[in-house]
């Protein structure tokens, strides 16, 4: 077996809506110390929806896929349903990733919960702080 799936390749050769949006109303920023991986997640926002997305990751292919995965997974999606987005769906639509590679589908994840939080914080719109907890999933234990 391949140790990435043709998707996680496909998104890695070819990823999908790769750039800064000017526009963005919503910005969101993690990394990772130890494997190095830094993404960026910039979202135009009308109405709740996610109207456009954009990313810039510096890192391994497997955190450019999951970031250019995960922006797909979001376009066009309310605010809600962007919200419901996991890891462990942006792994599913990469038709998996190796296990010491699974941090990047986090990354992906929590960009996007703080690109919805920093757009909310701009706005001043009320939002339950628990929804955004940092999942301490990745920062000290990756392998």
């Amino acid at each position: 077996m391949a140790l990435y799936s043709e998707k996680v390749m496909d998104h890695f050769r070819n990823p999908r809506n790769v750039g800064v949006l000017e526009d963005a109303n919503g910005i969101g920023e993690v990394g990772n110390a130890k494997c190095g991986d830094i993404m960026k997640i910039y979202l135009k926002i009308e109405n709740d929806i996610v109207e456009d997305v954009k990313f810039e990751t510096f890192g391994c292919g497997s955190a450019i896929a999951s970031s250019s995965m995960a922006t797909e997974l979001i376009k066009g999606k309310p605010l809600s349903e962007v919200l419901e987005l996991t890891n462990k769906a942006v792994t599913e639509a990469l038709d998996g990733l190796p296990a010491h590679k699974i941090h990047c589908s986090v990354l992906a994840e929590e960009a996007i919960r703080n690109a919805v939080k920093d757009y909310y914080d701009r706005n001043g719109i009320e939002y339950d702080a628990e929804q955004f907890a940092d999942s301490g999933c990745c920062h000290e234990n990756d392998e």
